[in-house]
């Protein structure tokens, strides 16, 4: 099995973006268990995929808060700016 590709990570919404994400940690947790009660039959490289995609998931969860925030940050100096020039041209 292919690893997947961020590409199809970032073409997620919010929503299935955060399911997705419960989802991988949900697998990864019952990969241990299985591993731990000796139920998993030489499939490690299960643990592999699961962790690529929760870091893929969670980067892509990570650059779209820093977007939005730096979104919110130009939202707010282009307000200070412009009650800036208002009270000087005053």
């Amino acid at each position: 099995m292919a690893l997947s590709k961020v590409k199809d990570a970032r073409g997620l919404s919010d929503e299935e973006l955060l399911s997705a994400i419960a989802d991988t940690k949900r697998e990864l947790f019952q990969l241990r268990f299985q591993k731990a009660t000796r139920q998993l039959d030489k499939q490690n490289h299960q643990f592999k995929h699961a962790r690529h995609r929760l870091a893929q998931l969670m980067t892509v969860q990570r650059e779209r808060q820093l977007a939005a925030l730096e979104e919110e940050l130009v939202a707010q100096a282009n307000t200070v700016a412009a009650a800036t020039t208002e009270s000087v041209s005053v």
